[in-house]
């Protein structure tokens, strides 16, 4: 049986790392049609390399700002459900994107709700297995490139 090749998108992990505790929380949403809990993707655009695509869509769909990595972080695979109820296998290359503002106002606004949450429990909110294990990687990546501070008791 013939296959078509999964058809590519863009993603944003927004994080930012807590002040006290130096560890990493992820900026999750909830789709617009089944209310899960997804990062910002989309769709490739005329002109935009892939990281612009990313860091387009986390400010349409969260209303983030930050520094987004031109490198990808990795990629996941689900099965994206068009209007007409047909399912098409997608795969999502990642983007890293330090969030540095919050905008008040921004295309989706409204339209979804946003929570930060730590690695541990964005990879818990998240369906797609391959998405958990890289929110969990990422995690790990950035626990080790930022480790907590001594407490000024044991200094």
């Amino acid at each position: 049986m013939l296959r078509r090749p999964a058809r590519m998108q863009y993603a944003a992990l927004c994080y930012r790392i807590r002040k006290k505790t130096k560890s990493p929380e992820i900026l999750l949403l909830t789709s617009r049609d089944t209310g899960r809990w997804v990062i910002p993707k989309g769709w490739p655009m005329q002109g935009k390399w892939a990281h612009e695509v990313a860091e387009r869509e986390a400010y349409e769909e969260a209303g983030v700002k930050g520094k987004v990595q031109k490198a990808a972080i990795g990629s996941y695979v689900y099965k994206k459900r068009m209007d007409h109820g047909l399912k098409i296998p997608c795969k999502v290359q990642v983007h890293a994107l330090e969030v540095d503002s919050l905008c008040k106002n921004f295309p989706e606004k409204g339209e979804r709700k946003l929570e930060w949450v730590d690695c541990e429990e964005a990879a818990r909110r998240v369906a797609e297995p391959s998405l958990k294990e890289l929110i969990l990687g990422f995690g790990k990546r950035m626990a080790a490139a930022h480790p907590p501070e001594p407490a000024a008791s044991e200094v």
